[in-house]
């Protein structure tokens, strides 16, 4: 009689830490989002991109998100009149729409229950000249952080509209990613491109904006009140710079970057 031959012990893998960001696109045609770039979009002067970590680390804090199609709306102070590409017309813009062709294709995926709330694609707000557009997505986030959702970092626009800034609890919330805009031009097109970033979304723990984390804060009224810690501080940051015959640039940069590799070769230890 034959015995079996012994197992070998199989070390159980930890758990997979859930991804920080997952982003669900519902809508195929729409570009991928992506990581927003220190150079934002390749749009900061070469100076600023080389010398101000401030600006840098800023515009890369984050993910790129795009229209999900070049669509263009109109607003006469009164009503929006849309058109996309391949459109051939402008179509009134009473109160919402949907993305062209995407119901369909809703209905046919989502289970019963779920058919027909297909999300809009643009609404109209009651407000006037308000505008919420729908960015093709439905994002989650890891326990415990949100999403800050604003425009693109230092990334320059074209003018006709300033985006809402909003924080939204997308661990907890699993819907569609919408944005809303206040139209500031009348009468002329507002021209919205695929290929370039409407959003910015920022990733940021519930808790650093908690009333409990925000609340804890002093203000110190007067210069006399500034302590001999606070004057050595400054000193070392605005005099010594200032005081060395040669400055090189972007002092400040290199020992952020230095800093920041020093701690990551830390966390991976």
């Amino acid at each position: 009689m034959k015995t079996a031959a012994p197992t070998e012990a199989v070390a159980e893998k930890p758990a997979d830490k859930p991804k920080l960001v997952t982003f669900h696109r519902l809508i195929s045609s729409a570009r991928m989002p992506q990581r927003a770039d220190r150079s934002a979009a390749g749009s900061l002067p070469t100076r600023a991109f080389r010398y101000c970590e401030a600006a840098t680390s800023a515009s890369a804090f984050g993910y790129y998100l795009f229209p999900p199609i070049g669509f263009s709306v109109q607003w006469d102070g009164h009503d929006i009149m849309w058109t996309f590409e391949g459109a051939g017309e402008w179509l009134p813009l009473s109160k919402s729409a949907q993305f062209p062709g995407f119901r369909d294709r809703f209905d046919s995926l989502a289970p019963d229950e779920i058919k027909e709330f297909s999300p809009p694609f643009l609404s109209a707000l009651q407000e006037p000249g308000l505008l919420q557009v729908w960015t093709g997505l439905v994002v989650r986030t890891a326990p415990g952080w949100s999403l800050l959702v604003r425009s693109p970092a230092n990334v320059p626009r074209s003018g006709g509209w300033d985006a809402f800034e909003g924080i939204v609890e997308t661990d907890r919330w699993f819907g569609p990613l919408v944005t809303n805009l206040r139209l500031t031009k009348t009468n002329v097109p507002i021209d919205f491109k695929p290929d370039y970033p409407l959003l910015q979304v920022q990733p940021i723990p519930r808790h650093v904006y908690e009333d409990s984390t925000l609340n804890n804060y002093e203000i110190v009224p007067e210069p006399e009140q500034l302590s001999p810690e606070d004057w050595d501080d400054y000193y070392d940051t605005v005099v010594r710079p200032n005081s060395q015959v040669v400055r090189p640039r972007g002092q400040y940069a290199a020992a952020a970057r230095k800093r920041r590799s020093a701690e990551a070769a830390t966390d991976n230890k």
